[in-house]
């Protein structure tokens, strides 16, 4: 169903004018495409009119071992040049667009890997609940929005955290009395677990009767009726008594979610949703309505639906890419449904769940890497992340050596014997580092402090020979590169607790987090020959940051602020 919702740094900068930085090629930075066919051929130079430069900035190329460089060149969609100030500004003609950057930091437009756009898009105009700090909290910012719906209107989303006020689950009776005349359905910030009011229960049949659902839960009181927290599979129950949002309603959400991430320099977005969501995005590109690059993603239990659709339709284009499919092993470890190893340790014998049936789900797997269909499934606890390890190894084993880029997405809880068979599979480990500063508060209390050594273990991943691509998962956490940079590099706790970083031995360098957020976003999507670093002949999506991250305190890395975000040669964003 749908889920609702590196070394010093100095030693690699230059003053831009000795040899300038390199292409992966080896070729020149600064030498534009024009310019080094006739170095190539001995023909004389043409000039080059870039459309648009960036200048008065350091640009960070994301090339291992280049030099930063003063300014960028931009002619269409695509950077034709790269290199000193003087020789880009030579470029420029009377109509180009000159962007100061203000001595600020230029780089690669940001990728988040893991991301439910649409579902994000609709959560900016709901209840907001994810700092509501106390039940009474909970009840008054709910009771406030359902105000000012229709009467019978549905309320969704909210997005609340019961650790916030110590771990306790809210109950259908916190909010019945304010939400008499409609049905609500309040996700948990991890979107594996949900409330729903007595009317939303009744609206989907749900009561004492109602059998258990498999890879779910129906809380109950002493007494077997339900408690209205509905947990993974068993909130399907409630998602199909949901009305499905007009066509009107998803194209604002669209709109909302683009001017959002462009404000936070994400200038492309891997998708995790339905095919109803892939409609939407088609419909915005055919309507030009699309300025962030899509790669939506479907259900893997519909992988045979999409080859199809991919044998008519083709793979996409450099906006929107439809040949993903993305599946689930199990739950969170918030919702105490991740599936682990041994039991958790505040929860009695409980290890968590399993949401499909593994056979089943090597099936899909199977059949989805056959079809040459990119594989993306969910895994967070350690029996989880170690059962589809193996799946992806037999897979591999089944139809062939290639190029396949598995992942797995969260990857959060690895046991130690597991890390290296990311890098020897080469399976790519999609992260979401502000859920290390955020679950850092309270995971020790869940799992032990033996497990949490390797919990997000960026380091350990980076260093067994792991790609790490780093995403959001917004809205369960902030659709922000900047703060994932920082909970990467410090892995401070949001609760302040841990000043030096939980587990600080997996903590990564600024250059690792930045490629992490950038080029490893584009190697997960086959597209590195397209973007992920500044090189000439690719994509224009580059972001300037008001300052340098390799220059600051690693605690001010998350005051970073986007100063301008550009995709395709068009500045969409601009602070």
């Amino acid at each position: 169903g749908v889920h609702r919702r590196a070394g010093n740094p100095a030693d690699r900068r230059g003053d831009g004018d000795r040899g300038g930085a390199r292409t992966s090629a080896g070729r020149p930075l600064a030498m534009g495409i024009a310019a080094a066919l006739a170095a190539a051929t001995g023909a004389c130079v043409p000039r080059v009119s870039a459309d648009l430069i960036v200048v008065g900035g350091r640009v960070w190329t994301g090339v291992i071992g280049a030099p930063l460089a003063e300014a960028v060149a931009v002619s269409g969609e695509r950077i034709v040049a790269i290199g000193p100030r003087a020789r880009i500004e030579a470029l420029a003609g009377p109509a180009t667009r000159r962007i100061d950057a203000g001595g600020g930091f230029v780089t690669p437009g940001f990728v988040d890997a893991h991301v439910h756009f649409i579902d994000g898009g609709f959560q900016l105009a709901s209840v907001q609940l994810r700092d509501a700090a106390t039940p009474e909290e909970f009840v008054r910012r709910v009771a406030a929005h359902a105000a000012r719906l229709p009467a019978g209107a549905w309320l969704l989303g909210g997005n609340w955290d019961h650790q916030l006020w110590g771990g306790t689950l809210p109950h259908r009776q916190w909010i019945d009395a304010v939400t008499p005349d409609r049905p609500v359905f309040l996700s948990r910030l991890d979107g594996h677990m949900a409330l729903a009011n007595s009317a939303a229960l009744a609206a989907a049949g749900i009561d004492a009767a109602t059998a258990e659902v498999p890879g779910g839960e129906i809380v109950r009181d002493a007494r077997g009726r339900p408690t209205g927290i509905l947990k993974d599979n068993a909130m399907a129950l409630v998602w199909q008594a949901v009305p499905p949002p007009t066509p009107e309603q998803t194209a604002a959400a669209i709109e909302r979610a683009q001017r959002h991430a462009l404000a936070h320099g994400v200038t492309t977005v891997h998708h995790m949703g339905s095919w109803s969501d892939l409609e939407a995005f088609r419909a915005a590109r055919r309507d030009g309505r699309l300025h962030v690059r899509v790669h939506a993603c479907v259900p893997l239990s519909t992988w045979t639906r999409l080859r199809e659709f991919v044998a008519e339709q083709g793979r996409g284009d450099i906006w929107l890419r439809h040949d993903c499919v993305k599946g689930f092993v199990d739950g969170s470890l918030g919702s105490h449904t991740a599936a682990f190893l041994e039991p958790y340790a505040d929860a009695g014998d409980s290890r968590g769940l399993l949401v499909n049936d593994l056979s089943q789900l090597a099936d899909w797997i199977l059949g989805a890497d056959a079809a040459r269909l990119r594989v993306i499934v969910h895994a967070i606890g350690d029996r989880a992340i170690r059962r589809l390890l193996d799946i992806y190894e037999q897979v591999a084993a089944r139809n062939g050596p290639r190029d396949r880029r598995f992942r797995i997405e969260h990857a959060q809880h690895i046991h130690p014997q597991d890390l290296p068979r990311f890098g020897a599979l080469g399976v790519i480990a999609s992260v979401q580092p502000y859920h290390a500063i955020d679950d850092g508060r309270w995971a020790e209390r869940v799992i032990g402090r033996e497990r949490a050594r390797t919990t997000y273990a960026f380091r350990a991943l980076l260093d067994t020979g792991a790609t790490l691509a780093f995403g959001s998962d917004w809205t369960v956490a902030p659709l922000s590169p900047v703060e994932a940079l920082y909970a990467a590099v410090t892995r401070r706790t949001l609760d302040g607790a841990h000043p030096d970083g939980w587990v600080p031995e997996q903590r990564i360098g600024v250059e690792e987090a930045l490629r992490a957020t950038t080029v490893g976003g584009a190697l997960a999507g086959f597209e590195e020959h397209l973007k992920g670093t500044l090189e000439e002949g690719k994509l224009a999506d580059i972001v300037i940051l008001d300052a340098d991250p390799f220059a600051i305190p690693p605690e001010r890395l998350r005051r970073l602020q986007v100063r301008t975000t550009i995709v395709g040669g068009r500045v969409r964003y601009s602070r």
